[in-house]
């Protein structure tokens, strides 16, 4: 970690590429190693405030601002009217932590810890309403592929809005039960640690403006976006569902796989499907709500792009039915990964 803190350089001098516009793929590299010490710092913090607030509420806070990124990113990119980018970004977000992010965690625990555990009841609960998040974001796309474009009126672009509202209604309740209601599901037994290094106050701050500064260098780097992909040949989709991502939520991919190496499994697996599933429930539905400013954008994702989400999820649920891990389960979560990047890669 400390090594990682020799990259915070990379943060003037980007602003400095970006202020004097020099060329788009150093602008691109600068920006993406300086979001790279900044999503560690970030995981630093959080884990402290787990030690104070507890791992539930530590997984939930570094879930949101870690997706905080992704959304500034998403909502650049929208008002810049890249609606593809912008929806494989959403796909590729939810693929890439359940299977890239929760693979590598259970990798790396695993090669440190022959069998990991965790709270299935718990994950269970996440897995199941990450199949209700994705059956809602299949339906629209089944209506629109299977119904005539003539039968389509006017009111089919009110189904997206409603559809965000129905989602974001049940991100709300599943806050209330898993705070409120049945928060006793959620209590594990507390091991011994070491005495955090940063007072709670610090490690506040030291997240806000962790947030902030990954915020700014998000918006520098989606800014090279549609220039990388003319430099290097690449597909928007390819972008959106694969670098995109990957910038954009570095702070749980740090932070999982530093929890599992640390033999905290419910935190790692908590920040990795607890994410999926604010992307789903929180950042789409905010975002369809954001396009109403521009230009409305529709919940309709592309066939492939919905058939690599149901399999992730249907991953995620199977993974979860025994409470247990293993770094094979590791190595095959990454292998589907890799299966899907590169066929995005081609396209």
């Amino acid at each position: 970690m400390k090594i990682l803190r020799y990259l915070l350089i990379f943060i003037p001098i980007s602003l400095i590429a970006e202020f004097m516009d020099i060329s788009q793929p150093l602008i691109f590299l600068f920006s993406a190693l300086a979001i790279i010490p900044l999503a560690g710092v970030m995981g630093e913090s959080t884990e402290v405030i787990s030690y104070y607030a507890g791992n539930r509420i530590g997984g939930f806070l570094n879930a949101t601002f870690g997706n905080a990124t992704e959304l500034i990113i998403a909502f650049f990119a929208m008002k810049a009217g890249l609606f593809d980018v912008v929806k494989a970004s959403i796909a590729g977000s939810v693929i890439g932590n359940i299977l890239l992010v929760l693979g590598l965690s259970m990798l790396v625990g695993g090669l440190k810890y022959k069998t990991q555990y965790f709270n299935q009841k718990v994950i269970d609960v996440t897995a199941s309403m990450l199949l209700f998040a994705v059956i809602g974001l299949t339906i629209p796309a089944i209506f629109t592929y299977t119904v005539a474009p003539t039968l389509l009126t006017t009111r089919y672009e009110g189904l997206s809005v409603l559809v965000a509202f129905i989602m974001l209604a049940i991100y709300i309740l599943s806050m209330v039960f898993s705070f409120f209601t049945h928060k006793d599901l959620y209590m594990v037994k507390s091991e011994e640690e070491a005495a955090p290094k940063w007072s709670l106050k610090k490690a506040i701050m030291v997240l806000v403006v962790a947030t902030v500064l990954i915020g700014i260098e998000s918006e520098v780097f989606v800014g090279t976006v549609e220039p990388m992909t003319k430099v290097f040949g690449l597909s928007q989709f390819f972008v959106g569902i694969i670098l995109v991502p990957i910038i954009g939520n570095a702070a749980e991919h740090s932070t999982a796989v530093m929890m599992a190496y640390k033999n905290k499994m419910n935190v790692a697996i908590e920040i990795a499907l607890g994410s999926s599933l604010q992307i789903i429930l929180f950042v789409t539905p905010v975002l369809i709500f954001l396009s109403l400013l521009f230009s409305p954008m529709s919940i309709v994702f592309n066939t492939f792009e919905l058939i690599a989400l149901i399999f992730s999820v249907l991953i995620a649920n199977r993974l979860a039915s025994d409470g247990e891990s293993n770094w094979l389960e590791g190595v095959q979560l990454i292998a589907v990964y890799i299966i899907i990047a590169a066929s995005f890669f081609i396209l």
